[in-house]
């Protein structure tokens, strides 16, 4: 009679078995998304300024199970947004722009303050030193020009901003307006500081009679001098302006004498319901993995100073970088911005 109960003994240890296995291979899976991936499955919004910073995202998904949701908004038109609702966004991460417009944001009480454990390997003349923002990466400004229409006019390429305001190339320069742009407005600030206001005003005075156009945005003179319609625009320098110089007839220029910059730079919204998971953001994109997968999505000299420059960018002599205090920025000219581009800021 016990012959019989044997088959359903070994039938019922190997079922045992089977269940034992399976809830072990369970446990890894479990342990990873509790001490690895925390914030899996929560998801970000993010108003955009910082062109091809999308190409990062899927990369940063993978790496922490959270998902992205944004909006390319420039930071003059977010912050006007901000201020008409009063701080109050549904977004909770502010990503590339104008570092002016968060300036303001940050005194008006937009921003919430975050120090990441990664910002010492950060330069911190980069960073609000309250932790409200910190930079990304480096943008420099400088001039793209149109080769077939500098020959055609029988024109040189400017060297400095002096140059610019020789008036032989008067109504061929383009450059977005201070008044809106970011990076227009940190190239006034930047020579302010760097020349003292005496001999900045008067420089600038000669400088608008040789603008035939002040662009709205600051990817416009870009657009128009690979277009052919300028000869020379002032514009924010990334992996973007090099890129037109593949299909049209543009070569990008920095400064010999000054080279104006801004940092592209990252924040939290203060309202946001989700601050652990935001904070893993700034981490992540500030991490060395991180600025090197964000310079592979759009060339750019990384905030970290561990990260190599891009191959593209390598003639830029950091000597010549203006030395900026941002929070000048506010005061640097009459009827500023305050609101920047963002566009490649």
């Amino acid at each position: 009679m016990m012959k019989n109960w044997k088959p359903l003994i070994l039938a019922m240890i190997l079922v045992m078995a089977l269940a034992l296995t399976a809830c072990g291979k369970t446990e890894p899976a479990e342990q990873e998304k509790t001490d690895e991936k925390p914030f899996a499955g929560t998801t970000l919004e993010l108003l955009v300024a910082y062109g091809g910073a999308d190409k990062s995202f899927d990369a940063f998904t993978e790496a922490t199970g959270i998902k992205i949701e944004w909006l390319e908004m420039s930071t003059g038109s977010a912050l006007a947004k901000l201020q008409a609702e009063d701080g109050k966004t549904t977004a909770d991460i502010w990503f590339g722009g104008g570092v002016d417009s968060y300036l303001n944001a940050r005194d008006l009480g937009y921003l919430e303050a975050y120090k990441s454990p990664e910002l010492s390997a950060i330069d911190p003349q980069y960073v609000d030193k309250d932790g409200y923002f910190s930079g990304l990466a480096l943008v420099p400004a400088g001039f793209i020009v149109n080769e077939d229409i500098l020959k055609e006019k029988g024109l040189e390429a400017p060297k400095t901003w002096e140059d610019l305001a020789d008036p032989k190339y008067r109504g061929e320069i383009s450059m977005p307006n201070p008044a809106i742009s970011g990076t227009s407005y940190a190239i006034v600030s930047g020579l302010i500081q760097a020349w003292g206001e005496e001999k900045a005003w008067k420089y600038f005075e000669a400088f608008d009679s040789n603008i035939d156009f002040y662009a709205k945005g600051g990817g416009e003179p870009l657009e128009k001098v690979g277009a052919g319609e300028f000869a020379v625009g002032v514009v924010a320098i990334t992996g973007g302006t090099f890129n037109v110089g593949e299909t049209r007839p543009t070569r990008v220029v920095y400064p010999q004498d000054l080279i104006p910059w801004t940092p592209a730079p990252i924040a939290i919204f203060k309202n946001t319901e989700n601050l652990d998971a935001a904070k893993a953001l700034i981490d992540w994109y500030l991490s060395y993995d991180g600025q090197n997968i964000l310079r592979e999505a759009d060339a750019r000299i990384m905030a970290r100073s561990d990260v190599d420059a891009p191959e593209i960018m390598s003639g830029l002599d950091k000597s010549k970088l203006v030395k900026f205090d941002l929070e000048r920025m506010g005061k640097a000219a009459e009827g500023g911005s305050g609101q920047g581009d963002g566009h490649e800021s």
